[in-house]
C-alpha cells in the first residue's frame, strides 16, 4: 500500500471538521447533534482517506 500526502484541499477540510469537533466539545457549538468525539473521528477518516487515495 503506497501512502501519499493528502492534497491541500483535503487537509483543510479535515482541519475545519476537527476544529468544529473541538468547538463542540467546548460547548461553543451546542446545536450540533453529534458527540464531539465522533466529529473528530470523521475528520481523521477524511484525512486518512486523503492519504490513501492518490490524487484526491
Amino acid at each position: 500500500m503506497n501512502l501519499s500526502a493528502p492534497s491541500q484541499l483535503i487537509f483543510i477540510i479535515s482541519l475545519v471538521i476537527a476544529i468544529i469537533g473541538v468547538l463542540a466539545a467546548l460547548g461553543v457549538l451546542a446545536f450540533i447533534p453529534l458527540a464531539a468525539v465522533w466529529i473528530v473521528v470523521i475528520a481523521y477518516i477524511v484525512l486518512a482517506a486523503g492519504c490513501l487515495m492518490r490524487g484526491a
